[in-house]
């Protein structure tokens, strides 16, 4: 059952997921673009809080302009990526940070001034996954031998077991980070969502309050997690990886249900 609908007309910032959420692949769901529209008219802030490490915030802009002619700033993105690097620069300014990830991430990563190496060296301060989308075994090597023989403590970029793609899904950061669990006993912190931390840097970018504010999402456990976690309200949308009967029986349940983000939309506006 949804929470008081009325909430709706107070909301101003809207933290979406993407994949599964807004769109898939190239693919703009349908009432996505309007509702982004109606946000703009209120006067309202719009955030992409993704767990998608593989692109910059700039490369997300390029792909709104390119494959759904949506104009976008590269600071309305907040990837597991970019909260990741937040945390390296202020934990590991100095240290040697070995990741499993993908060229593109880790040339981010060196962009930014971090020491990052691929191989297991023996003065590593940290371990790092990401999702991958170039993973090979010997990457996996690598990052066993990493976590089995430095102590170095272990991160993930995100726990999302399985990514959204045209034909249904594939591995993601949380089942790789799960394989390297299984063959060392290392279990990873997570720093992407359902951290709180998303929720509050956005509010801090923003500016609004956290009345104002609505997570949307697909997924329940880093989704809504992250928006329960950050003490805001959630909706999830039933078009990626949550289903309605998920519903009955899950630690986090959200405020909002909706088949998909038109319904969104047509509460919102119905709301004013």
């Amino acid at each position: 059952m949804n929470a008081d609908l009325n909430r709706l007309k107070r909301k101003k910032l809207f933290l979406f997921d993407i994949d599964g959420t807004l769109a898939v692949g190239d693919t703009l769901y349908e009432g996505s673009a309007e509702l982004l529209a109606y946000i703009d008219a209120i006067g309202g802030k719009a955030y992409y809080i993704t767990n998608n490490s593989t692109r910059s915030g700039q490369d997300y802009v390029e792909k709104f302009r390119r494959a759904f002619r949506l104009e976008t700033t590269e600071d309305q993105f907040i990837t597991s990526g970019y909260m990741t690097l937040r945390f390296l620069q202020e934990h590991f300014p100095q240290g040697k940070v070995f990741v499993l990830g993908t060229a593109s991430f880790i040339a981010e990563l060196r962009k930014n001034g971090l020491c990052v190496t691929e191989t297991a060296d023996e003065d590593i301060d940290c371990v790092v996954a990401a999702y991958d989308s170039e993973l090979t075994y010997e990457k996996l090597i690598q990052a066993c031998k990493a976590l089995s023989t430095t102590g170095a403590p272990f991160y993930g970029t995100n726990p999302d077991l399985c990514c959204p793609i045209d034909f249904g899904f594939v591995p993601d950061c949380g089942a790789i980070c799960n394989m390297l669990t299984d063959a060392t006993g290392k279990k990873p912190v997570y720093l992407g969502k359902p951290s709180a931390s998303v929720v509050d840097l956005c509010l801090s970018l923003s500016g609004f309050s956290r009345e104002e504010a609505l997570v949307v999402g697909d997924r329940l456990y880093t989704d809504i997690a992250c928006g329960i976690n950050g003490g805001v309200d959630t909706c999830v949308v039933f078009t990626g990886e949550a289903k309605p009967e998920d519903m009955a029986d899950t630690p986090y349940p959200a405020d909002y249900c909706f088949a998909n983000i038109k319904e969104l939309l047509t509460h919102c506006a119905g709301a004013l």
